[in-house]
C-alpha cells in the first residue's frame, strides 16, 4: 500500500498547506498589537494568537493552493515549504479544514472579544475577504498587479489592526506611521517574492506586479517600499526608530537583483530563501523591542 491517500499523508499535506514557515507572520503582528495595548495575557489573546497562526493561514494559503493548482504545476518551487503541491483529491479536503477551523476558532475569538468593539468585527470581515479575495475565481485579486500587493500586505497587518481595535488601542500619529510602515514593508515583501515566477506565471497566463512591470522594476520597487518604511519607522514614539534599522538586511538581500531581467528572475528565488530567515531574525528583534517598550511604560 502507498503512502498516498494514507491518514498520516493527508494530515501533512493539509499542514504543509498552511505553510508552517509563515504561521508567525501573522500570528505575532495580532500577539505583539494585543499585549502592548494591554498589557495583559487573557484567553483573548491566547485564542487569538491560535486563530491567526494556523486556522487564518491554513484558509489563506490553502485557497490559494487548491485555485493555483494549475499553474503550480509548472512552478519548480512548489511542493515544499514555499508551498504545497496539493493533489486535487486533497482540495476539498483543504478547503473544509480551513473554512471548520476558522470557523470554530474564529468564533471563539469574537465571542471573547465581545459585542463592545464592533469596529473589530468590520476588521477581521475585512482581513476573511482579503484572504479569499486574493486567490478564489471571480475575484483573483493575486491578477490584478498593485492590488495583488496591496491585498498580501493586507493579510499580515489586518490581525494587528484587529488585535488594536479590541484592545482599545489610541489613535495616533505615531500609530499610523507604524501601520504605514507595516503595510509598506508587506507590499515591498510580497512584490519582491513575485519577481521569482515572473516566467511560470507568464506562461500560465497569469498576471502579477511582476508580470506587470517586469523583474527589476519590480525590485527596484520593493527596495523603495522597504526604505519608506524604515523612514517612517523614524517618526514612530521611541524606542520605534531602532526599528527602522530593520528595513536595511531586506534592502540587502534584494539589492543583488536591482537588475534582473525577466529571463533570470528564477534567480531571485535566492533572495527570497534569506527573506524568509530573516523575517525570525527581525521578528526577534521586535520582540526585545516591545519588552522594552513595555517595560518603558511600566
Amino acid at each position: 500500500m502507498t503512502e498516498l491517500g494514507t491518514a498520516s499523508w493527508k494530515t501533512r499535506q493539509v499542514v504543509l498547506s498552511s505553510r508552517p514557515l509563515n504561521w508567525i507572520n501573522t500570528a505575532f503582528p495580532f500577539a505583539a498589537a494585543y499585549m502592548v495595548t494591554t498589557g495583559r495575557i487573557d484567553a483573548l489573546l491566547i485564542v487569538g494568537t491560535l486563530f491567526f497562526l494556523v486556522p487564518y493561514n491554513l484558509l489563506m494559503y490553502g485557497i490559494n493552493d487548491v485555485f493555483d493548482y494549475e499553474s503550480d504545476l509548472r512552478n519548480p518551487r512548489k511542493g515544499g515549504a514555499e508551498g504545497a503541491l496539493l493533489h486535487p483529491a486533497l482540495h476539498r479536503t483543504v478547503i473544509a479544514a480551513g473554512v471548520l477551523s476558522v470557523g470554530i476558532v474564529g468564533g471563539a475569538m469574537v465571542v471573547l472579544a465581545g459585542a463592545g468593539h464592533p469596529l473589530s468585527w468590520a476588521v477581521l470581515a475585512v482581513s476573511l475577504f482579503a484572504v479569499v479575495a486574493y486567490s478564489v475565481s471571480g475575484l483573483r485579486f493575486k491578477e490584478r498587479p498593485i492590488l495583488d500587493s496591496i491585498t498580501s500586505s493586507t493579510h499580515f497587518v489586518s490581525p494587528a489592526v484587529y488585535g488594536l481595535v479590541v484592545a482599545g488601542a489610541t489613535v495616533n500619529f505615531g500609530l499610523i506611521a507604524l501601520l504605514a510602515a507595516f503595510f509598506l514593508w508587506g507590499m515591498a515583501s510580497h512584490a519582491f517574492g513575485a519577481v521569482q515566477d515572473v516566467e511560470p506565471d507568464r506562461h500560465a497566463g497569469i498576471a502579477s506586479i511582476a508580470t506587470a512591470l517586469g523583474a527589476w522594476p519590480t525590485v527596484r520597487l520593493a527596495i523603495t517600499f522597504w526604505t519608506l518604511a524604515g523612514l517612517f519607522m523614524l517618526v514612530t514614539p521611541w524606542p520605534g526608530p531602532l526599528a527602522a534599522v530593520l528595513s536595511v538586511p531586506y534592502i540587502l538581500a534584494a539589492l543583488p537583483f536591482w537588475s534582473v531581467g525577466d529571463e533570470q528572475s528564477e534567480s531571485a528565488n535566492r533572495g527570497w530563501k534569506r527573506f524568509l530567515w530573516l523575517n525570525f531574525f527581525t521578528g526577534s528583534l521586535v520582540s526585545l523591542l516591545l519588552i522594552y517598550w513595555v517595560q518603558q511604560g511600566a
